[in-house]
């Protein structure tokens, strides 16, 4: 179990801040500050995906206001990513366009997750984006994905 210091809280009046921990500087980092929660949210969801995809060790905290206080709130522990294996076109539909509608449809349910606040998933949460990527047609991703980002900025 890695072991890291409590992120501090940040400074001046309080606002939604994002704060990721840099193993190699042993420092908290400020990574995004808004006055609304959702761009920070996505810029956590957004980062914290990038730096997975470097290999780099991820550990993040968001910070926001609550009855005009500071309030860390929480977020999901380090989950490590399971390789997902490319997705087989189906019969008559051009591999090049499959693999591009694929990577669509996990890009959009990938979106609607983040603004709802699930950057960070597990490798059960990726399997079963997986299913819906390969199961369901662009419409009916949009529409869960718009459910996701509702039910996100509803918080």
């Amino acid at each position: 179990m890695e072991s890291r210091p409590e992120s501090p809280r940040p400074q001046g009046a309080p606002r939604w801040v994002a704060m990721f921990y840099r193993p190699a500087e042993g420092s908290w980092r400020t990574a995004a500050q808004s006055p609304h929660r959702a761009p920070v949210q996505y810029a956590l969801g957004e980062m914290t995906q990038t730096l997975r995809a470097r290999g780099d060790e991820v550990a993040v905290t968001l910070w926001g206001p609550k009855d005009g206080a500071w309030h860390r709130f929480d977020t999901p522990l380090r989950q490590t990513a399971v390789p997902r294996p490319d997705p087989e076109p189906s019969p008559g539909e051009p591999a090049k366009l499959a693999e591009r509608m694929t990577g669509r449809r996990h890009q959009v349910l990938m979106a609607g997750l983040t603004k709802a606040g699930l950057y960070d998933l597990s490798p059960e949460d990726d399997t079963t984006v997986q299913a819906l990527v390969e199961h369901l047609d662009e419409a009916a991703v949009r529409r869960v994905a718009h459910w996701l980002a509702t039910a996100g900025s509803a918080r």
